[in-house]
């Protein structure tokens, strides 16, 4: 492709796959409303508010792609959620709508579905359970690109991203965890596949205790390299198991059921 934004590449997440994207487009466009450091010869740096209708519409145009990392990944105040995980994600299905429906990666969370029991096995049909505020917005997120892609044919990929680090850090994320590798190889297959729709895709590594199904999306050819397990004996080492009652150990979503409500 010519253009591919990347939303967030200032964040963890977003700073690595401006590194690890570029031979996916003739230019990166990068957007955070974080410094962004220098430009690549590839790369167009933009400050970019989410919630800023005007500016996301300007930020999309001429782009083939979109990676959306952006927006605030942690427990919040419902206002600062608000502002860019619900009004932001408005202004970027409408502008795609505006400037030609590219295609879109929309980096959902595990924490949509977070009140599950770890003993339970879930697939793309498996209920919502959201177990934060921040949980909720990226069930917003998810009915949001369902009803452009019902409504205007908008193909987004829906990714519940684990935990994506360089490698797991705890007992939870042997389950969790999805490799850098594991993620580029997951974009990659999203934007070559001729037709995308508008799938749900558990953003997780080939791990052995892995609580997710990802079988309906099998049409994308993604297949997981890496596999969590390989750090289990270190995380055991270093790590004192949770209390069989905590919530690391009871729900998928681990603390983040634990977090109570932010007051404004």
């Amino acid at each position: 492709m010519k253009r591919l934004l990347i939303t967030g590449a200032a964040g963890g997440l977003g700073t690595v796959m401006r590194q690890r994207l570029t031979h996916l487009a003739d230019t990166l466009r990068l957007s955070d409303i974080s410094p962004l450091g220098d430009a690549a010869v590839n790369e167009e740096l933009i400050n970019c508010d989410l919630g800023d209708k005007l500016a996301v519409e300007n930020l999309v145009a001429g782009c083939d792609g979109i990676v959306h990392l952006g927006g605030i990944s942690l427990e919040d105040k419902w206002s600062n959620i608000q502002a860019v995980n619900i009004d932001g994600v408005f202004n970027l299905y409408e502008a795609a709508r505006k400037h030609g429906q590219p295609r879109i990666i929309f980096a959902s969370s595990n924490h949509v579905i977070g009140y599950h029991r770890q003993t339970d096995q879930l697939d793309a049909d498996s209920a919502f359970r959201p177990d934060s505020l921040y949980g909720v917005s990226k069930v917003f997120g998810e009915a949001m690109a369902t009803m452009y892609h019902d409504k205007f044919g908008q193909e987004t990929a829906r990714v519940r991203i684990g935990s994506c680090f360089p490698e797991p850090v705890n007992h939870r994320m042997l389950s969790t965890w999805i490799s850098y590798d594991d993620f580029v190889l997951l974009i990659e297959r999203i934007f070559m596949v001729p037709h995308l729709g508008c799938p749900i895709i558990y953003g997780a590594s080939a791990n052995t205790a892995s609580w997710w199904d990802n079988s309906a999306v099998s049409y994308l050819g993604w297949q997981p390299a890496d596999n969590a397990e390989v750090f289990r004996a270190q995380i055991d080492e270093k790590e004192k198991r949770p209390a069989m009652d905590a919530p690391d150990v009871l729900f998928q979503g681990g603390m983040f059921t634990a977090e109570t409500i932010h007051e404004e």
